[in-house]
Formats: structure tokens, sequence, C-alpha cells
């Protein structure tokens, strides 16, 4: 019988996310299926990790103990690499959320999207980008921070990121239909597939408002209003 949400396995290094972050990346998650498994790990007998505790309970976290066996070695890795591949092999999940800066977890990453998986990737500004670049999808947990509101790109500034407008035009080139328009849900997931672009990143919810911002694009509503078009207005 085929499931009717998405099951995601949420794995968090305690050693380099934020407590202050964990209710952004949980909503954030919501919307795309159900966390069955909220898994956090660290030495919880440190000092750095005192702020964890509240929230462990609060948003019903597994705390996974892991001692500093050896001074200088992460074994908060070694542990979330194994139970991320007991989890692939022994439960069905259809995606998993690394909350992680560490780039020590590409490898794994890879190994998972090989399997078919989505990643969501969720770590701080300083995530080194083979991480970033990993990932289905990968979100700033700086902008997902209750207390601390992500500023919404200008036109001018989405304009600057020529990352972002490779991603837009290319998908847009990629997706056209013969009239030469490009249906937006079709773009969105071409970004998806290729790309670890989230709209959050630059302070949308949604795809259709940057493409409003930004203005590089013609934009036509179909179908009852409800589907948008687009078509690069260079031509």
């Amino acid at each position: 019988m085929k499931k009717e949400e998405t099951s995601i396995a949420l794995l968090i290094d305690c050693d380099n996310i934020s407590h202050n972050s964990i209710e952004g990346i949980i909503n954030e998650l919501s919307k795309y299926g159900v966390i069955n498994i909220k898994n956090a790990y660290g030495n919880w007998k440190s000092p750095k990790l005192k702020g964890w505790e509240e929230k462990l309970l609060e948003f019903a976290i597994q705390p996974i103990q892991q001692f500093d066996y050896t001074k200088g070695k992460n074994a908060t890795d070694i542990a979330m690499i194994i139970d991320a591949m007991d989890i692939l092999y022994s439960q069905n999940m259809d995606a998993f959320a690394l909350a992680t800066s560490d780039s020590d977890f590409t490898p794994i990453v890879m190994r998972l999207l090989r399997n078919g998986l989505k990643v969501y990737g969720f770590g701080e500004e300083k995530t080194p980008d083979p991480f970033i670049n990993a990932c289905s999808q990968f979100i700033k947990t700086e902008s997902l921070v209750q207390d601390v509101k992500q500023p919404k790109f200008d036109k001018k500034a989405l304009r600057k990121d020529t990352k972002l407008v490779s991603w837009l035009r290319n998908a847009t080139l990629r997706t056209m239909n013969e009239d030469g328009w490009s249906n937006l849900s079709k773009i969105g997931a071409y970004i998806s597939n290729n790309s670890s672009f989230s709209p959050v990143n630059y302070g949308y919810q949604k795809l259709g408002d940057i493409i409003r911002e930004i203005d590089l694009f013609d934009i036509e509503m179909r179908l009852n209003n409800k589907q948008m078009y687009i078509k690069d207005k260079r031509g």
C-alpha cells in the first residue's frame, strides 16, 4: 500500500547546531512530510549542550549520548553516520534531514541520494559549500530562528546573486513548453532536482514570490489564476 505522507528522519549534530534553531527546522520540515525519527547527538555531559535539554523534551527528540572517547575526534559524526545507514536499511523512510554545519557529512548525503531519498540540509551560514551543494535542499538556520527575521532580498540583491539567476534561467529554459512559456511548478521541481536552492534563504516562502520580485521574467497566470507560467524577458 502506498504511503500517503512522506516519512522523514531528522538527525541533529548538536555540536554544530544551535538549540535556538530547532523549532524553525521542525516547522520547515513539516511542509514536506512527517518527522517519524528525531535523534539528537552529542555529549550531554558537556555544558555546551545545556540549552538543548529543554528542547529535547519540548519537541520529543531522542537524545543519543556520545562520549568524547578520543580528544580531537568527533564521536558525534561517526554515530550519526552509522545511524543514518542503519535507518536507511531498516526503516521505510522517504527522506532524511541532517542538521549540521560540518562538511564531513557530505559523503553520507551523497550515499542517501544514490538510494533515491531526498536529503534536507540545515546548517549555519558558515557551512562549507560541499555539504550545501550535496543536499537536495539546504536552508540556513539563521533564517529560521524566531527572534531573527531573515530580511527579504530586494530586486537588486536577487539579481546580484549570479547563482540564483543562473538556476532560474536554466530551469525556465529546460522546462519550456512549445509556446515558450514554463510552468512554475515544473521549474521548482527542476531546480530542486539539480541544486540545493530554497526560497527561505532569500527571505521568501515561495519561489513565485522571488520570480515576481526579481522581475527578469514575463508572468502569465493560467487555469483560473491558479498556475503561474513565466518566460525569460530576454526572449
